[in-house]
């Protein structure tokens, strides 16, 4: 089968199978250096966010608030927005701070960017942070697209004409390191690192945007620290537009006309190369292909070595994991890469859904897989977890991948949870998950196999001996 539209008897969401659009925001700004989000709306939505976020990452989360109550509803929140804005450069001094609006702000109308523009006037001649406004309203989006929209709207603000002139005088420096913009996507902690680590290995300068993987993955601090240290700093970004390329992840991303990328390119001509996520050999293979096109560097032998190890582990482990069938859910782009992986090792993902509804989704998954429907293969865009488990029921999954929210589902039907993405929220490992790369690829096929071998064991009335 094939994409599938409600039907008319369908009522209300019942636990949704996405996250709101200013989380995604949000997420953003956090990965950002000395960057403060705020929230234009009420605290239920900061709160609901910040507990969201900190059970994921298991770290402290500060994210302001302009406190909207009753009144604010009915005659607006311009005041509370001046009000947020001028006890966050008090008792912050940011280096930025990053507004999103909740459902409530833009329901009753408020004029974000007027309101911006008054606060400015009304601190004429004073040194102000960039404030970079996204338009956030959850009942026409999910998390990922408040995600990328951070992402561009930061870009959009801070890089300039400068850019340009910069790079022509880096093109006559001969030792001049060759620099990239990376727009990773919804990405872990540690799949920031491992790409970090990547770029560094191909001699590359380069701007990761965002970049958490340490203001959401840091050590153990002596003292609170208001806004903890790392992050995508404010100057680079404004340096975007003089990079000798962007390398931008997501298939279903590529399919958007407005990205941070693709702004970069018309504004600055800097090209933009929109590939998939790495996940898995053949999409890494890609990303690596286009370093080397970029830096006319050969791959550094240590990812080679990875590369070979993975293959030698997918020939001993094929008995285990082909013909298993699997239900794959989360962020669009997030599926569509765990199918191209599981597409290379065998499994069939016989579920494939998400809460998106770009309407890009099945044209990707037909990409990798053409023959899909005659596989039986279901694909579910728009989908809340009561979808998922009814479709799962018919097609009976051997194994589910995806975040924790799908752990009910998994455990009624009595199949193994295999936790990836966000939010995992039962596990302590959710900032430390590698799904990148070949060393992720390596991970995620251990984590499968082990997790068929270990569930056919435990169903089995032998069990398991070893002589």
């Amino acid at each position: 089968m094939f994409s599938e539209e409600k039907t008319e008897e369908y009522t209300a969401t019942k636990n949704a199978c996405k996250l709101c659009t200013p989380l995604g925001a949000s997420l953003v700004f956090k990965g950002i250096q000395g960057a403060v989000p705020l929230l234009h709306g009420s605290q239920g939505c900061s709160t609901y966010i910040r507990r969201y976020l900190i059970s994921h990452f298991k770290e402290p989360i500060d994210i302001a608030c302009s406190n909207f109550a009753e009144d604010t509803a009915i005659f607006g929140g311009g005041a509370n927005l001046r009000i947020a804005l001028e006890n966050i450069l008090l008792q912050y001094a940011p280096e930025m701070v990053g507004i999103a609006t909740t459902c409530l702000s833009e329901t009753i109308g408020d004029d974000v960017p007027m309101f911006i523009r008054e606060f400015k006037e009304m601190h004429r001649g004073e040194e102000m942070p960039p404030l970079v406004h996204i338009s956030t309203p959850s009942y026409q989006g999910t998390h990922m697209q408040g995600f990328h929209g951070a992402v561009r709207a930061t870009v959009e603000a801070l890089a300039t004409d400068q850019g340009a002139d910069d790079r022509k005088a880096n093109d006559q420096k001969a030792n001049e390191k060759t620099r990239v913009n990376l727009f990773p996507g919804m990405l872990s902690p540690e799949d920031l690192r491992h790409l970090r680590e990547i770029l560094t290995d191909f001699g590359l300068g380069f701007t990761l945007l965002p970049d958490y993987s340490e203001t959401l993955d840091g050590p153990l601090w002596t003292e609170y620290q208001r806004i903890p240290a790392g992050g995508t700093t404010v100057d680079a970004i404004g340096r975007t537009g003089s990079a000798a390329g962007s390398l931008e992840f997501g298939r279903v991303l590529a399919a958007e006309k407005n990205t941070a990328g693709k702004f970069l390119e018309k504004e600055f001509g800097v090209k933009c190369h929109s590939l998939g996520l790495p996940i898995g050999i053949g999409e890494t293979d890609r990303f690596f292909k286009t370093l080397e096109f970029i830096t006319g560097m050969p791959t550094p032998p240590r990812y080679a070595e990875a590369r070979g190890r993975l293959t030698d582990a997918l020939v001993d482990g094929h008995k285990y994991v082909s013909r298993v069938k699997a239900a794959v859910f989360g962020e669009e782009d997030l599926v569509v890469g765990i199918v191209s992986f599981l597409s290379e090792i065998g499994v069939i993902p016989v579920l494939c859904a998400s809460g998106g509804r770009s309407g890009h989704m099945v044209g990707k998954i037909a990409e990798i897989i053409p023959d899909y429907e005659n596989k039986g293969i279901r694909i579910l865009e728009d989908a809340d977890f009561v979808d998922i488990e009814a479709a799962a029921e018919e097609v009976k999954p051997d194994l589910f991948i995806g975040n924790s929210k799908g752990y009910t589902s998994a455990r009624r039907l009595n199949a193994p949870l295999i936790r990836i993405g966000f939010p995992v929220h039962d596990r302590i490992n959710g900032g430390r998950l590698l799904h990148v790369g070949y060393a992720g690829a390596q991970r995620l096929f251990d984590r499968i196999a082990n997790t068929v071998i270990g569930k056919r064991q435990d169903d089995s009335s032998w069990g398991y001996t070893y002589m």
